[in-house]
């Protein structure tokens, strides 16, 4: 417990470090368009989520636009937005990939919304960006699918002897049992679970959405040991409700939960993947095991069937069953296999299935 409030002050020192040096295109006009812009966006009932996805991708813009020396959204017309376009399209992080379709289209969408509230607020006359035309985003199957084993081989990895291997193996656990994102499991707050029943109620998900959901017996057992034997050590203040908590007694952000997940997931011998994985197998092995595809719609909080109905394409169990039954070549080498049986009477198997026929025949 010593060294766990040594590394709570030594982020509390680290926290208090000296601040950043303002970036100079805050001093851009347009940055308080945008502030007026985010403003509006929380008072319109969007969600925390929704307005921080909008302030990072116009702060990207701005960033752009004052290097330009633009700072009057009069500026800003339809060639110099379709050069933006361009500019997203062309750019590299720092792996050396260019930003995928979805990351473009975010930061795209962000930009239109934030120029129909201006053309809305008599800011400008006319809407350059109305007709922007956004990428398209290809319907691309979950790039890890993992099997039953490798998800049991996952969740028995974390040392359970341990305060953090209790707390990692009850996150897991939820997670793969109830398909939830790693947001709602990151904000999960103690009186949304109900150990009892096994379940879970997900307050305020994508689309400020809410969704009571089942939680699996062997997920409620980890996670009730969790409660009991670590997070009583890990809390730091009273009036603290979330329910998974860090080394640091806080809250997870999302980025770290990912790399908790992460880190099991190349352990298992995984190499790509993070929460979503489990999100997926989770879905997956429903379908797999028989589960309708409407109840994995309302369990993962999808706001239409098509969203879940991609995992139609990865539950490969049952189309495997059904090739092996239909496909002639199948069909073909079982007939083979029973001929090599009985090399000396290839015909056995004909003639057996006529004396089968015969009494039939005469009784006819």
């Amino acid at each position: 417990m010593a060294l766990r409030r040594n590394k709570r002050k030594l982020r509390a020192k680290r926290g208090a470090s000296e601040p950043q040096p303002v970036p100079a295109w805050r001093a851009n006009a347009l940055y308080a368009y945008v502030k007026a812009f985010l403003s509006w966006t929380e008072a319109t009932g969007q969600s925390a989520a929704t307005t921080g996805t909008r302030e990072r991708a116009l702060w990207r813009f701005i960033e752009w636009a004052d290097e330009r020396s633009l700072d009057h959204p009069g500026q800003l017309t339809r060639p110099i937005l379709e050069a933006w376009q361009r500019h997203l399209y062309l750019a590299r992080k720092k792996d050396g990939q260019p930003l995928s379709p979805s990351t473009q289209q975010t930061l795209i969408t962000a930009l239109k919304a934030w120029f129909k509230w201006l053309a809305r607020e008599r800011h400008i006359l006319v809407n350059p960006a109305h007709e922007l035309v956004t990428p398209r985003i290809p319907r691309n199957l979950p790039k890890v699918l993992l099997t039953v084993a490798q998800v049991e081989h996952t969740l028995s990895l974390p040392d359970v002897a341990g305060l953090t291997g209790v707390r990692d193996r009850a996150l897991l656990e939820l997670l793969y049992s109830t398909g939830m994102r790693r947001s709602e499991a990151a904000r999960l707050q103690l009186p949304e679970i109900d150990l009892e029943r096994g379940t879970v109620m997900i307050r305020q998900g994508k689309g400020r959405r809410d969704r009571f959901i089942p939680l699996g017996q062997r997920a409620a057992h980890w996670v009730a040991r969790y409660l009991d034997e670590v997070r009583p050590k890990l809390v730091t203040r009273l009036d603290d409700w979330t329910l998974f908590l860090t080394d640091y007694g806080e809250s997870y952000e999302n980025n770290r939960l990912s790399d908790l997940v992460q880190r099991y997931l190349r352990m298992a011998g995984i190499a790509h993947g993070a929460c979503h994985a489990l999100r997926h197998a989770c879905a997956t092995h429903m379908l797999e095991g028989g589960a309708d595809i409407r109840y994995i719609q309302v369990l993962l909080g999808h706001a239409e069937l098509s969203t879940t109905q991609i995992y139609t394409h990865v539950a490969i169990g049952k189309l495997i069953e059904v090739h092996h039954a239909t496909h002639p070549a199948d069909r073909n080498q079982k007939s083979g296999i029973r001929d090599q049986e009985d090399p000396e009477n290839p015909s056995a198997g004909a003639a057996d299935s006529v004396a089968a026929d015969a009494p039939k025949a005469a009784r006819r």
